[in-house]
């Protein structure tokens, strides 16, 4: 059993998967930063290079991904401005698909779907779904959970 973690800002995470080790950074509770690094499992990577990889994703991720031990902290680090400024996110109302910019103080307006289609979606991931995302950006293959919580495009009016 994995040991008992807390979550701080600014933790280097090592994700491991397949026998490759992915790394995240987390931010505000429950946001985590996902950086462009793949890499074997004897390889050691520092702190300070794994933060210097541009970040391909920014999702709220379950708590227990951290407390559970299921991603393992290897270290933490001043967290740079650019990870300090929360990211605007989509959401889609499921009854009449209408898009709204959903920001970080829980505020949101509605939005189009120029605006929204390149944002991620507001919604908590489940760390094996973060996983599979990983695995896929990195096999260049389209991932599931990504498509499944894109925006739709708005309906033609009858």
């Amino acid at each position: 059993m994995a040991k008992k973690q807390r979550r701080k800002n600014g933790d280097i995470v090592e994700i491991v998967v397949d026998n490759k080790k992915y790394f995240a950074r987390v931010l505000e509770n429950p946001l985590f930063a996902f950086y462009d690094i793949q890499v074997e499992l004897d390889v050691l990577v520092l702190c300070e290079d794994i933060i210097m990889k541009p970040v391909l994703f920014k999702v709220d991720v379950m708590k227990y991904a951290i407390t559970g031990g299921r991603w393992k902290v290897i270290g933490n680090l001043p967290l740079s401005d650019d990870l300090l400024e929360p990211p605007v996110f989509f959401r889609q109302d499921a009854l009449n698909d209408e898009l709204f910019l959903y920001y970080a103080d829980g505020t949101e307006e509605p939005a189009s779907f120029e605006q929204c289609a390149e944002l991620e979606c507001a919604a908590v991931w489940d760390p094996q779904h973060v996983e599979d995302r990983l695995v896929d950006h990195y096999h260049g293959r389209p991932n599931c959970w990504y498509e499944s919580a894109r925006p739709k495009a708005p309906k033609a009016p009858n």
